[in-house]
């Protein structure tokens, strides 16, 4: 078990989901996914210490027995978005818990009805609104001009191995202009890039404030240079994007996703990569998280992977980390903040 003890003694929780008040000794707070072992260099921690033991978890679990024998003691879980699913069947099975410090508004992965029929109380954060199409920007420059073969060449001694396309005229196809895709679609028009844009409820309205056109899907699919992703993950765009979109993309076309995963058929994606019908594709969020290290996306010459980095910064950690020590501080006082509950999906 890779995990890191913070402070204070190793005392029960309550058995029960009950109200904190009248719990005796120190509450036990687990803080889950900490891959890079940065949780504690945002955020009052220390300010804990009297009334709470930290136990951070670096590793991930997928399998539901492991988790609930590893997280049976505690009262408070930190998670940090959706990297561990809290499902209806996992809460039920996690009777000392009482309260989750949730980064950012709600997501699909947790089971809000189930946390609120058992009395667990939830409290989520702000989120950047910045870093997630940064990234997509970054991935876009470095899909057009080739960046990792030119970056590998030049530690290898070698020089100019690959030549880029310009982005000035272009074609940027947007899916969904919400926070993300609006900064996309005005990244874009920096670059001198036509935009055009869908979603299932967007208006020819909504998309002429971000100065994009409104086009049909397959329009859009058939008439973009890149294609890059933005609508949130629910049961509408589970699968949103497969063979059928991917078919319609031109050959010399990239698609972008630093949305969800699922939200695009993997194996899909994979066949039009292998068979080059389109110029490339960056990824940075997959529907198996983390990828596992022999899955055929880290193999391809033609696909840019990142391990889903779209909000990791030292910024929004600062926000994630920070707000939810302030929310446990507050939850354990009898007062909680920024709760989210079925009708309150986001901290306010």
């Amino acid at each position: 078990m890779n995990r890191r003890s913070v402070a204070g003694a190793d005392d029960t929780a309550a058995p029960t989901h009950s109200p904190q008040e009248g719990m005796i000794g120190r509450h036990r707070i687990a803080v889950l996914d900490d891959f890079q072992n940065v949780s504690q260099q945002f955020g009052d921690w220390a300010g804990l210490q009297s009334i709470a033991k930290v136990t951070v978890f670096n590793d991930h679990l997928v399998d539901e027995d492991a988790l609930v024998k590893r997280l049976a003691p505690f009262d408070v879980l930190c998670v940090m978005r959706d990297r561990t699913p809290l499902t209806h069947r996992l809460l039920h099975r996690l009777p000392h818990l009482r309260m989750i410090a949730l980064s950012g508004p709600l997501t699909p992965t947790l089971d809000i009805k189930a946390a609120e029929s058992l009395g667990i109380t939830v409290c989520g954060t702000a989120s950047s609104s910045t870093s997630q199409a940064e990234l997509t920007w970054a991935l876009v420059l470095a899909l057009v001009r080739h960046l990792p073969a030119e970056v590998t060449s030049f530690r290898q001694g070698g020089w100019q191995v690959s030549f880029g396309s310009d982005l000035h005229g272009k074609t940027l196809g947007v899916l969904g202009l919400g926070n993300s895709g609006s900064l996309a679609a005005r990244y874009a028009q920096a670059f001198g890039m036509r935009v055009i844009a869908w979603s299932q409820n967007m208006t020819a309205e909504s998309a002429s404030r971000h100065g994009a056109a409104l086009v049909s899907k397959d329009e859009l699919f058939g008439a973009s240079d890149i294609v890059s992703i933005h609508v949130h993950l629910s049961d509408r765009t589970r699968g949103l994007i497969g063979a059928r979109e991917l078919a319609l993309m031109k050959p010399r076309s990239y698609l972008v996703n630093t949305s969800r995963g699922p939200i695009v058929d993997e194996a899909a994606l994979l066949d039009v990569l292998q068979q080059q019908r389109i110029a490339g594709a960056a990824v940075d969020v997959f529907g198996t998280e983390p990828l596992p290290s022999d899955h055929p996306f880290r193999r391809l010459p033609n696909l840019i992977g990142t391990s889903h980095i779209g909000y990791v910064t030292a910024g929004a950690y600062e926000r994630y980390y920070g707000e939810s020590v302030e929310n446990i501080r507050a939850w354990i006082e009898g007062a909680p903040i920024r709760t989210i509950t079925t009708n309150v999906r986001e901290a306010t």
